[in-house]
């Protein structure tokens, strides 16, 4: 294995970890900020882990509305709907993220980060090499001077169907004929 795979590899398995410890943090601090938002507003006695399956529900909705939208845009299917979805998903987790901030600027900020980290490990995550721009593209090198450019080859010529003539009735004997009298 060259050095190239080897440091590939190695960056690699460097970016999971780091995507991981980061998804793991973001989420716990946004599926958090969710349940105890959805607690605050819910009737008394009703039990916790309603909050953590309305945070588990309003965390992964974008990210399964992201996926659809990227295979629907692979397929050149409508992606209106997902879209929308998307947008609405995200809205309700950054409302809950700011709702139980401190009334601040900064409050709001340090609480939007977790739901905004998630949001962008996941465009990360599955973004494709068509997200990117393309590698640049190497020109062609010009002919030496004493080489003349290869000639393109001609266009093979169409085919044309046969004409069919009529031959009139008894010709065939005409000819069988004339040719036995010539041997």
């Amino acid at each position: 294995m060259n050095d190239n795979a080897r440091s590939e590899r190695i960056e690699s398995a460097f970016l999971v970890l780091i995507l991981a410890v980061v998804a793991i943090a973001a989420g716990w601090a946004s599926f958090t900020h969710v349940h105890d938002w959805t607690m605050r507003h819910v009737p008394a006695g009703t039990p916790s882990a309603f909050g953590w399956v309305n945070a588990v529900i309003s965390e992964l909705v974008p990210v399964a509305a992201f996926l659809t939208i990227r295979r629907r845009q692979r397929t050149g299917a409508a992606i209106g709907y997902p879209v929308v979805l998307l947008l609405a998903s995200a809205a309700l987790s950054l409302a809950a993220q700011l709702a139980v901030a401190s009334p601040s600027p900064s409050g709001w900020l340090l609480s939007a980060v977790p739901a905004l980290a998630f949001m962008a490990l996941v465009k990360l995550v599955f973004a494709t090499p068509a997200d990117s721009p393309p590698p640049p593209v190497e020109p062609t090198p010009p002919p030496a001077d004493n080489q003349l450019p290869a000639e393109p080859e001609p266009a093979p010529r169409a085919r044309t169907a046969a004409a069919i003539v009529p031959v009139p009735a008894g010709a065939f004997t005409r000819l069988q004929t004339s040719e036995v009298n010539h041997r």
